[in-house]
């Protein structure tokens, strides 16, 4: 069950990856991009493998250091959660820089890569993008978008 979840976590933020790369364009991607509900089913993942792990995680948050943390992913639900965690977060993160970037009128040529590079190495591919924010709003501000 834990392997099926894992899995899962991703195929649930998969589709609105594939239309913030693919359909960047469409009024549906963003609405939906524009939603933090996005990443509501993957919590429920991250609950699910989080839960019977529980004080092993609470360890691992509230007096942390390297051997209680790796304590809790030696266990397969404790990576499972904290994979699912990640992947809610990178998809938010990804929400926001697919937003930043249509306001930005930042060219989907662009954006599709930086926000695959998301999905495999969000920390990379923010500070890409937070730079490309930086020259973007430094060149000339575009139009608030609506």
């Amino acid at each position: 069950m834990t392997g099926f979840l894992f899995e899962l976590a991703f195929y649930l933020a998969a589709p609105v990856w594939l239309l913030m790369i693919f359909a960047p364009s469409w009024r549906f991607t963003e609405r939906l991009a524009a939603s933090p509900l996005t990443v509501v089913p993957i919590l429920a993942v991250y609950l699910a493998m989080a839960l019977p792990v529980f004080p092993e995680l609470w360890a691992a948050v509230t007096s942390p250091d390297l051997d209680s943390f790796r304590d809790l992913t030696a266990r397969a639900n404790g990576a499972g959660a904290i994979w699912a965690q990640v992947i809610a977060w990178d998809l938010l993160i990804g929400q926001w820089m697919y937003l930043e970037a249509r306001r930005l009128r930042l060219s989907p040529w662009l954006m599709g890569p930086l926000l695959i590079l998301t999905i495999l190495l969000s920390p990379f591919a923010l500070l890409v993008f937070l730079a490309v924010r930086a020259v973007r709003t430094t060149r000339r501000p575009a139009p608030h978008r609506t």
